[in-house]
């Protein structure tokens, strides 16, 4: 049968008389692939003209436009007044239909395929009410629906818990940085005196440092990227990879052939604690390399790899991290220091402060456990979406029938 028959498309919209005066708002770029991002808290009156979808729990916003990059999410725990961009679909379960399940069919890579292959347009290539509806599905009976929504929502909530406990991982390594090197209350900061410095009062005892001095810092000096390679030797780090909180994500990976792997780490190899700096596209995005794995540096990246014994891995991320460098970015910005990305001469000017004594290696035996359990989570999550989205296909095909599995569903399935 065709979707249109199990659901609505873009069933409510705010008009002039909509009854909130603020308003939870959903824009395109607040959703990835099954996450969002932010919601923004603005006046009804002063919102943008595509504040337009009404959504409610259980709608699945779909993007619309240029469908292969899989912008997608299941809408739970909403607030009344949340509104999302005309840029999405909203698409609400009819009677008869489960609500998750029908997240879980528009989400299937082969739907993904389906909206690519007939999105219009050549610059922004985008599908419509109409092509969303006339997709072809096999829709089973409601209970084997929501046995399949359950199994498949139990990853999917496995995932959001872990991402829940890395924002508070990061947050408890970016509170004690602050603590210590921000707010300087540190272990026997109570006796300490202070002096002034390039970058404001500071500890007694402390240096400001150019980042040369404690890291080497490499530019990559390729001007154009190498073709992906199905059978590649190496992972070529794009932006993509890069995460909020310094984290480098490569569940997706771009993999280049053993020569040109060669090539791009003539001058280094990326790995552990080293550090990527880049401002294409975000600026100022930076990220550490995991445990366990090595990559190429990608273009109008730069890395830095910490001197051993000028300063720690962990208190060098928390650095790049911190609002102080965001400020020394913006100050050499204004300056028309930096113009297009943070090249090797421009991070060369960066200040860094290094602390007196044992502060930073005690800093170190803190914060590194903190981030390793972030990179042990990111992974475990990436493990988790893989076998998703294995399982995923076979399922809402009914390659794989669970009608006679015994499962027990949550409440809100049997409601």
């Amino acid at each position: 049968m065709e979707l249109g028959n199990v659901i609505k498309v873009n069933p409510e919209q705010a008009r002039k008389d909509y009854p909130y005066d603020e308003i939870e708002y959903i824009d395109i770029s607040s959703v990835g692939t099954g996450i969002l991002h932010e919601v923004k808290q603005i006046e009804f009156a002063n919102a943008p003209s595509r504040a337009k979808r009404i959504i409610s729990n259980g709608d699945t916003l779909l993007a619309t436009v240029r469908p292969n990059l899989r912008a997608f999410w299941f809408a739970k725990n909403i607030k009344e007044n949340t509104i999302a961009s005309t840029g999405f679909a909203v698409l609400r379960a009819n009677e008869g239909s489960e609500p998750r399940f029908i997240y879980y069919l528009v989400t299937d890579q082969h739907f993904t395929d389906y909206l690519t292959a007939n999105a219009k347009g050549a610059a922004y290539p985008a599908v419509d009410k109409e092509i969303i509806e006339r997709a072809d599905i096999y829709l089973p009976p409601i209970p084997t629906q929501r046995k399949i929504a359950a199994i498949l929502s139990a990853y999917d909530d496995l995932i959001e818990n872990n991402l829940r406990r890395i924002k508070i991982l990061e947050e408890m390594a970016q509170n004690l940085y602050r603590e210590w090197f921000v707010n300087f209350r540190f272990p026997g900061h109570e006796q300490t005196r202070f002096v002034d410095s390039p970058l404001g009062r500071i500890p007694e005892g402390w240096e400001i440092v150019p980042m040369k001095s404690v890291a080497n810092v490499v530019d990559c000096l390729h001007s154009k990227k190498p073709d992906a390679h199905d059978e590649g030797s190496g992972i070529l780090v794009q932006l993509f990879n890069i995460q909020d909180g310094g984290k480098l994500d490569f569940s997706k990976k771009y993999m280049i052939s053993k020569d040109d792997y060669v090539k791009w780490t003539k001058r280094i190899e990326l790995s552990e604690g080293d550090c990527i700096i880049t401002n294409v596209g975000r600026i100022a995005a930076v990220a550490q390399m995991p445990k366990g794995k090595k990559a190429a540096l990608g273009r109008n990246m730069t890395g830095l790899r910490p001197i051993e014994g000028k300063i720690k891995p962990t208190y060098l991320i928390e650095y790049l991290l911190s609002p102080h460098m965001t400020n020394e970015v913006r100050k050499k910005s204004d300056a028309g220091v930096i113009m297009d990305s943070l090249n090797v001469r421009s991070i060369y000017l960066l200040s860094v402060p290094i602390p007196k004594g044992t502060l930073m290696d005690d800093f170190e035996c803190i914060a590194r456990p903190i981030r390793q359990s972030i990179e042990s989570l990111v992974e475990k999550n990436h493990v988790l979406r893989q076998t998703r989205d294995l399982l995923l296909p076979k399922l809402i095909s009914g390659e794989v029938d669970v009608s006679d599995l015994d499962i027990t569903l949550p409440e809100e399935a049997l409601a």
